[in-house]
């Protein structure tokens, strides 16, 4: 699974990277999803419906991601009201 983060000018970065069927990377993950959540950003797991329509699913927290997810992207928050 892979944790992006959308960028002006940069388009998707890498903030981390991991195997959620190891403990350890697992863990990883989970604290660096909270640390983005924390931060003010949401996270969105892209999907893509039976019609092949692509689409997005918030998430958050960790366990709302589907397990066979291959990524999640963080964006930030509309500024303003």
């Amino acid at each position: 699974m892979r944790f992006l983060r959308m960028k002006a000018g940069h388009g998707e970065v890498v903030i981390a990277e991991g195997d959620i069927t190891s403990a350890e990377d697992e863990e990883r993950l989970i604290s660096e999803f909270r640390r983005q959540i924390d931060s003010g950003l949401w996270a969105a797991v892209p999907t893509t419906t039976p019609a092949g329509m692509r689409a997005s699913q918030l998430v958050r927290s960790f366990a709302e991601i589907p397990r066979d997810a291959d990524r999640v992207i963080f964006i930030p928050r509309a500024a303003g009201g």
